[in-house]
């Protein structure tokens, strides 16, 4: 079953993970202090004032951006942060790894001197790199987080498992979103009818319990390294800082490559047969 993968996944995972790479596994879950394997002891209460200020800060930084206002350092303290400002750059930081992880955008700094900020997005880049506000598709962020809690799970993750990871970037189910809307009937239906998720009962739960896992569209548009490329992203390290994920994304990429390398020699024999040539110089490029 899915929990006996995941529990087996997990044991794996806590014994081969160096302590060093916890940091950036910890991203997963926003600003929780756990490694994901122990999401449930991280609960609503640990959010500290300065993660409620980050949260605050992701809100003002998207209303500036898609008022096209500048967004400035002046402006983050005297409108959020406030009384907690000798706490600028921790919260900031907060704030920047909500945003990747919820919209797949980061805050750079495009000018130290005056310290005005811009909102850019770590998958399309425009000319300059910024964004204006039509542009930010926030299930972008969202849908690669929940990938990446399906991956870290053992290819299969517990609906508790998603809420939790949510619920610390500021997300309920029940609980209207101010830029996801309804985000149950998002990743419940949305996603699931845009076959990017596969939403299932865990079989044989009573009361019924559900899962997750990647769904079809998930596994063409996207894959297991590029998953693991965006948890680096977020603390700018690589994927092979977590070791036991990234050997199943390597063996994941060669299964990808040989599938491709099949399709292409049967598409090549077809248009063969169909030519009727003798196939002899079909796969000449491939010298």
């Amino acid at each position: 079953s899915c929990q006996n993968k995941h529990r087996a996944r997990e044991r794996r995972q806590q014994a081969q993970v160096e302590p060093q790479n916890l940091v950036g596994a910890q991203a997963i879950v926003g600003m929780g202090e756990e490694f994901p394997s122990s999401l449930s002891s991280c609960k609503f209460s640990c959010r500290t004032p300065l993660d409620e200020k980050a949260i605050l800060l992701v809100q003002f930084l998207l209303r500036k951006n898609n008022l096209r206002e500048s967004i400035t350092k002046e402006d983050m303290i005297k409108h959020v942060i406030k009384k907690h400002k000798k706490h600028f750059t921790e919260i900031l930081r907060k704030a920047s790894e909500l945003m990747v992880l919820a919209f797949g955008i980061e805050v750079k700094e495009v000018n130290p001197t005056t310290h005005c900020y811009a909102l850019v997005s770590k998958f399309q880049r425009t000319s300059d790199g910024r964004l204006r506000g039509e542009e930010i598709m926030p299930k972008t962020g969202l849908l690669m987080t929940i990938l990446c809690v399906i991956f870290m799970k053992g290819n299969c993750a517990t609906e508790e498992d998603v809420w939790e990871v949510l619920n610390v970037m500021g997300i309920y189910a029940g609980r209207k979103h101010f830029i996801h809307g309804d985000p149950k009937k998002l990743i419940t239906q949305d996603l699931v009818q845009e076959r990017y998720l596969e939403y299932r009962q865990v079989p044989n739960s009573d009361p019924p319990r559900y899962e997750f896992l990647w769904g079809p569209r998930a596994h063409a548009e996207t894959s297991k390294m590029k998953v693991l490329e965006f948890l680096a992203n977020i603390h700018d390290t690589v994927p092979s800082a977590f070791p036991s994920w990234y050997e199943e994304a390597l063996r994941d990429e060669e299964e990808r490559a040989r599938a491709r390398f099949a399709a292409m020699l049967r598409t090549s024999a077809l248009a063969n047969v169909h030519s009727g040539g003798s196939g002899r110089h079909s796969f000449s490029h491939l010298q």
